[in-house]
């Protein structure tokens, strides 16, 4: 790889034009790394729903051409001017948010919401200068929260890049970018179930199934599943899911049929849909006394939650987070290890595997519901 250290590079992507259109392999421009950046050689990425949503363009600013991508693995293939931690050829995940390990949240061990480079999904370009780093014919194309691995080659803050163990796979632990790393957090690292605890687990999506895996190495005695489609438990058991609710077939609050289940409530509960009344119903789901309620899923700008102040005089604590409060240079690799070392289980995320030729078909499965998590292999 070194003989194209400084130099910039032509390389594929998948270039989305225009929103809601399919994807055209392009031939673009990478342009070296500058002051705390490495361009990195993507090996494999994974599509999640923020990409769809986004390359939809429903509920935001447009912003076009853009490559998107956010979930991947690959290897630095040359490093910016001030990076001493990484070096060419170590195994890597980007990743959406970061860490600078210079400002309060990075120096606090209880928040993982860097000031520099917590996700920014309006900023199209590099921090450092404003500018991007891909381009065809002169044109720029715009980034994707810091990451665009829908191209061979990236370009990507340091604070962005977490080292991993070369010896994992990275066609599977490229998952861990961002929605299984938010599902497993929120249960293992802000939820925090004790053994032999019931946990219930609202949308069972990839993050909620990601979730309800992170009650399964707890040690959760009852795991139940809280989802308006009924299809999806059969999926949801691989994942420690033991029980199932659909709202839709009870005529009262989903929160008042998990009470009555539970003996008073769920001693955890993980919700994982961005649907507000999803979250109102997981916190008053908990037990009083000691429930812990989390929420993970992201509301409508215009929504507001409301329930009984009483409910938090009762001893019952609702907490949120973001990214399963995991720092990504600090964490990740040791996310990987449980992995490697068979505690967590990846491959059952991974529905279809795709060559990046066949990146439109990810985007099929995803739109169709088919698909947990498929993998685009970028060497065809």
């Amino acid at each position: 790889m070194s003989s194209t250290v400084g130099q910039v590079i032509k390389c594929k992507a998948a270039v989305a034009w225009e929103a809601g259109k399919p994807l055209v392999i392009e031939e673009v421009e990478v342009a070296p790394p500058q002051a705390n950046e490495v361009r990195l050689k993507i090996l494999f990425t994974s599509l999640c729903h923020t990409d769809v949503y986004f390359w939809e363009a429903k509920g935001q600013t447009p912003m076009f051409p853009r490559i998107f991508g956010h979930e991947a693995g690959g290897i630095v293939e040359s490093v910016g001017e001030g990076v001493t931690e990484l070096q060419p050829g170590d195994h890597v995940l980007p990743v959406f948010t970061g860490e600078c390990g210079e400002c309060r949240h990075c120096k606090s061990e209880e928040s993982n919401m860097c000031d520099l480079l917590r996700i920014n999904t309006d900023r199209g370009v590099m921090i450092s200068d404003g500018k991007t780093r891909f381009s065809k014919n002169g044109q720029p194309i715009y980034h994707f929260v810091g990451t665009s691995t829908f191209s061979e080659y990236t370009v990507v803050h340091v604070g962005c890049v977490a080292k991993i163990n070369p010896a994992a796979p990275l066609d599977k632990v490229c998952v861990l970018s961002c929605g299984i790393c938010t599902g497993l957090g929120a249960t293992l690292n802000v939820a925090k179930p004790p053994k032999g605890s019931s946990v219930a687990i609202f949308g069972l999506g990839a993050v909620g199934l990601a979730a309800a895996e992170g009650a399964r190495i707890a040690g959760a005695a009852r795991i139940i599943g809280v989802d308006l489609n009924s299809s999806r438990f059969e999926e949801a058991k691989k994942f420690g899911v033991n029980e199932f609710v659909n709202p839709k077939d009870h005529n009262k609050p989903v929160q008042e049929v998990i009470a009555e289940l539970t003996d008073g409530g769920v001693d955890r509960s993980v919700e994982c849909t961005g649907s507000i009344q999803a979250m109102i119903s997981a916190f008053e789901c908990v037990h009083d006394g000691w429930g812990v309620a989390v929420l993970v899923g992201v509301p409508n700008k215009d929504d507001a939650f409301k329930t009984h102040p009483v409910n938090f005089l009762n001893e019952r604590t609702l907490k949120g987070t973001f990214y399963g409060n995991y720092k990504p240079r600090s964490d990740l690799p040791s996310v990987v290890e449980k992995y490697m070392n068979k505690e967590l289980e990846l491959e059952k995320f991974i529905t279809h595997t795709v060559s990046f030729s066949e990146i439109n078909k990810a985007f099929d499965y995803m739109l169709k519901g088919q698909s947990i998590r498929c993998i685009i292999r970028m060497e065809d």
